[in-house]
This record gives C-alpha cells, structure tokens and sequence, in this order.
C-alpha cells in the first residue's frame, strides 16, 4: 500500500467565529443536556486551488476519555476554493460534561497534492448553576 501524506498547505487556514451553548431541550439525552453550535470559516489564503474532502473531530472529555469523529465531507459538501475564496458553515456536538476540541481538515490541490488544516483547540465548557 502506497500511503503518501498529506502536507499543511501555506496560507490555508481555519477559524472558530462563533461559538454558542444551549442547555436542555426535549430532544436531549439526560446525560448530555448541553449543545455546542460552532460557526467556522476555511480561508484559501494560498496560490493554489483546494478541494476540501472531509474533517476529522477529536473531542478530550474531562473524565480522560476521548471520541474521534471523522468522514467524508464537510456538512455533505466538497467544497472547491479558488485563491482568496473562502467556506463557512456551523455544526455542533453534544456532550454532558466539559471538552476540549481539536479539527483538522483534509483535502487535495489543485495538482492532486493532499493537504490539510488543522482549527485551532477550543473549549467546550458547562457553565456553572
């Protein structure tokens, strides 16, 4: 098997805007009543072309434990910037407890290169009653 990394690619970069905390709802497990709402925003700051393939999540709980969320696309889409184009979109998680995040994005130049760009760690964190 031919496995060829992937390389961050100069000037590509990915941006936490917004974050919003909801607390309970009827849709809810009891045991996560908190939703995250996170807006993000992927700039093609480089002198290349970008398609985004997919993400990858991996959420560090308070207790120590660890959920690793990965997959195709980016809220179902692929998409393509141009230099200087940029892509946003919100998502969210849940949880019941406090959370450290950690995202990377991956996808290929222009060339067929494959490249990534990782979103800086934030923190999901309950807010005290």
């Amino acid at each position: 098997m031919n496995c060829v990394p992937s390389r961050e690619l100069p000037g590509l970069t990915a941006r936490l805007d917004k974050l919003v905390h909801h607390h309970g709802g009827i849709s809810l497990p009891q045991d996560k009543p908190h939703v995250y709402v996170y807006y993000i925003t992927i700039c093609n700051g480089s002198d290349k072309t970008v398609t985004l393939l997919g993400r990858k999540w991996v959420i560090e709980y308070e207790d120590g434990t660890r959920q690793v969320i990965e997959g195709d696309k980016i809220v179902g889409e692929t998409p393509r910037l141009a230099p200087g184009e940029e892509f946003s979109y919100n998502s969210h998680h849940i949880t019941g407890c406090n959370a450290r995040v950690l995202g990377c994005f991956h996808g290929a130049d222009e060339n067929g290169a494959k490249v990534h760009v990782l979103l800086a760690p934030f923190e999901l964190v309950v807010p005290r009653e």
